[in-house]
């Protein structure tokens, strides 16, 4: 791919994946837009890029305010042009157990991770429609496989982007817009930074390898590493009593 002609509009990118990705596609030669609630992270990744000879826009906004991010990818197609690829990356995690269960907690998770994806994909499909080309990228999680001990919310966020992104997918062929959903298992990130057993945790350079290549590739959906990947989908042929089993104790929980 040729990503010097390319503009990128990543959500979450103040840090971890989107910070990562944002940095390697702006060294590969695209100009990004980083959307993110932080600005003075935002502006120093923006001035790392720069350092190093790339394109890059801050762009405070919280992904949960449709107003605010259809007024950033605004901006971004301002100063760069149009939109060719969106990574809907912003994200929160958290453990949410069924004996404590608090809806405020989880009406914020959802918020983030699932109308932030809606508002975020809002802002740049119809510009992608009308030219006849772009590419959705999301940010899901082996976790909306099946559901996770002490991870109810999390696993629901993320069974629903998939969701979203596969019935968006349909409705967008034949209209030159790619549809991809990312399922990445355990990376090195500040969501994941305090957790314990995680089995198969990859180094967070790896991922983004993985992920720009998934890009690239326009896969519809790509899933990593495989390892984890092998256990979770064999986990979704399990009768349920047996699942039950095994979930209570395996290594996701915390």
């Amino acid at each position: 791919m040729q990503w010097s002609d390319k503009v990128v509009l990543i959500t979450g990118a103040s840090s971890g994946i989107g910070r990562a990705l944002g940095v390697e596609l702006a060294r590969r030669g695209a100009a990004v837009g980083l959307l993110a609630r932080r600005r003075d992270l935002l502006n120093e990744i923006v001035h790392e890029i720069a350092a190093n000879g790339g394109r890059a826009l801050a762009l405070p906004a919280d992904v949960t305010h449709a107003d605010q991010v259809k007024a950033a990818a605004c901006e971004l197609r301002r100063k760069f042009g149009y939109i060719d690829l969106l990574v809907a990356n912003a994200g929160i995690g958290g453990t949410t157990y069924a004996v404590d269960l608090c809806e405020k907690e989880v009406a914020q998770l959802i918020r983030i991770n699932v109308l932030g994806v809606v508002n975020s994909v809002t802002a740049v499909t119809p510009h992608m429609i009308k030219r006849g080309s772009g590419h959705l990228v999301a940010i899901s999680s082996l976790a909306a496989y099946r559901g996770l001990p002490k991870s109810a919310a999390y696993c629901a966020s993320k069974a629903a982007v998939s969701a979203l992104f596969e019935s968006l997918r349909i409705d967008l062929l034949h209209t030159g817009v790619d549809v991809s959903t990312i399922h990445p298992g355990f990376i090195k990130t500040p969501l994941t930074a305090g957790r314990k057993h995680m089995p198969y945790l990859m180094e967070l350079d790896e991922a983004i390898d993985k992920i720009v290549w998934a890009i690239e590739k326009k896969k519809k959906s790509y899933s990593f590493p495989w390892q984890l990947t092998t256990i979770v989908r064999a986990c979704m042929l399990l009768p349920i009593p047996i699942y039950d089993w095994i979930a209570e104790r395996n290594s996701f929980r915390e």
